[in-house]
């Protein structure tokens, strides 16, 4: 077994100095890690990504051309290299509104990934779909996955800033009133048009949502974080999306699957991180980087559920497995025994 030195990234999202999970893991692993308090320490990358590369601690060589040299290491299901990227995240501002494209419609087996990528390999730079799943290493708070039709219909009509982007009414009541195919349409019309709506509309709705809810003094868990959001990006069309998309904290050791085509955003917090090896992503809120809302809203499935936890399965006492259903990867959580005491 090698020892690897892992890249760090560092984003503005990220925890600053001791209080992000990945300066004290990378602290932890090697003490000649200086970490610096002013800096924002967001990832932790393990895997063979070039834009992130791990290295093997004893030479400094490449863990891509170790696997290159030794293909046989990996077995038959990686093939000629890891299909998958490992990392620690830690979350102090929101990352934006996204979903990855899918690998292959079921429908009629196009791949979604190969097509972006060959339109436009600027935003799009492979062709490779990006399934990811989170694991909680502390309480960590995020959006993930359409709400439940009722209770879109009721964040709507409570919040009439968001009416205002809306303008069929009737899809609206459809929320309330049809049928699972008709509320789904209906969700993606209001989607639609909240998501494309002008700038100084958006700007100016979300002025006057910042204003009441200034102003109220019993404000909600909800009406909390779209104070926070707002602040955080000031006038972004995302700061609705939490009215739509069904936001959630993971307790240590939960986890959520993020499949493709499904809208979904961390928002604070640390988190084990596992991925299909892709940058493919389609972001459409909740950032300065380019948005794509033309793609996100004409690929998401506009399926409504409550928030998608994922449960892992128990191997044996002290193993379990978070296996979601992609090939590329799943992940194992060890509890080592000492003295008759599991140490997570």
């Amino acid at each position: 077994m090698e020892k690897l030195t892992c890249a760090v990234q560092m984003y503005d999202w990220g925890r600053q100095g001791s209080k992000s999970e990945v300066a004290v893991l990378m602290h932890a692993a090697d003490d000649r890690f200086v970490i610096d308090e002013t800096k924002p320490y967001a990832e932790l990358w393990m895997g063979v990504h070039p834009n992130g590369p791990s290295k093997l601690a004893s030479d400094g060589k490449l863990l891509s051309e170790k696997i290159t040299e030794s293909k046989s290491s990996l077995g038959d299901h990686e093939g000629e290299s890891l299909q998958f990227l490992f990392k620690v995240l830690s979350v102090n501002k929101a990352l934006s509104i996204q979903s990855h494209p899918d690998k292959a419609s079921s429908f009629i087996w196009i791949e979604k990934a190969k097509i972006l990528h060959r339109n436009d390999p600027a935003h799009y730079p492979d062709s490779n779909h990006k399934p990811e799943m989170a694991i909680a290493l502390s309480d960590f708070q995020l959006l993930s996955g359409f709400r439940p039709s009722h209770e879109i219909y009721d964040n709507i009509k409570a919040f009439p800033e968001i009416q205002n982007l809306i303008t069929s009414k009737n899809a609206i009541e459809n929320l309330k009133t049809g049928n699972d195919v008709e509320k789904r349409e209906a969700l993606k019309k209001i989607f639609s048009e909240y998501m494309h709506s002008s700038n100084e509309n958006v700007s100016k709705a979300v002025q006057q949502l910042a204003l009441r809810l200034k102003n109220k003094n019993d404000r909600s868990d909800l009406e909390a974080l779209l104070l926070r959001l707002n602040n955080e990006y000031t006038g972004d069309v995302g700061v609705f999306a939490p009215l739509l998309i069904n936001y959630f904290t993971l307790k240590k050791g939960d986890a959520v699957f993020m499949g493709p085509n499904s809208p979904h955003a961390y928002l604070l917090g640390d988190c084990v991180e596992c991925m299909a090896c892709s940058d493919n992503t389609v972001r459409a809120g909740l950032t300065s980087k380019f948005k794509d809302v033309d793609t996100l809203c004409s690929d998401l499935t506009f399926e409504m559920t409550q928030p998608p936890y994922f449960s892992p399965k128990i191997i044996r006492p002290g193993i379990r497995e978070y296996a979601p259903p992609v090939q590329e990867f799943a992940v194992h959580e060890l509890n080592v025994i000492s003295n008759n005491f599991f140490i997570n």
